[in-house]
């Protein structure tokens, strides 16, 4: 059961703030692309997106983009336009991408979060990885009824997931 518990929960990113962060001793935050930065399908990072990436940055935590996405394009391109580091098809929640991102990095477990919006794949192989997790509600469920069924498998990890903890 607490390999899908996530360590906090948040409604989206943007409640997670490099401050937070950096009192946690967090200094790498990996995050999952789709339904957890942007919508499926967004192509680019917009300027909102930029300034909380540049918030982490002030504060010393380096955003890493860590996606299961097979399409090699998609987040090469949108790593590329918020300019962070990123693993594509990353086996999530198979723990190698999540230690390779920490090896390239340099950071270890205790500085290593992340940040998604599913619980069996980011929350779990964060779990997997010994390092904090972060669950974030996704961003829009509309347009494909497999996401429906998934989250609705996961909804009472979601519940147990970050009560009382605040970043």
């Amino acid at each position: 059961m607490a390999w899908f518990r996530a360590s906090f929960a948040c409604h989206d990113i943007f409640e997670i703030t490099g401050a937070a962060l950096k009192r946690r001793g967090i200094r790498l935050l990996l995050a999952d692309l789709d339904n957890t930065l942007v919508p499926y399908g967004v192509p680019l990072p917009d300027d909102r997106l930029r300034a909380w990436r540049d918030d982490l940055t002030a504060h010393g935590v380096t955003l890493f983009l860590l996606s299961n996405n097979r399409h090699e394009s998609r987040p090469r391109i949108f790593a590329e336009g918020l300019d962070v580091p990123y693993i594509g098809h990353a086996g999530k929640p198979k723990s190698p991408s999540f230690h390779k991102a920490m090896e390239r990095m340099g950071a270890e477990k205790g500085q290593t979060a992340i940040v998604g919006d599913q619980v069996f794949t980011d929350i779990l192989g964060g779990n997997r990885a010994g390092i904090s997790t972060i669950l974030v509600e996704p961003i829009r469920l509309a347009g494909n009824p497999g996401r429906y069924l998934r989250y609705a498998a996961e909804w009472p990890f979601r519940l147990l997931s970050g009560r009382g903890e605040r970043l």
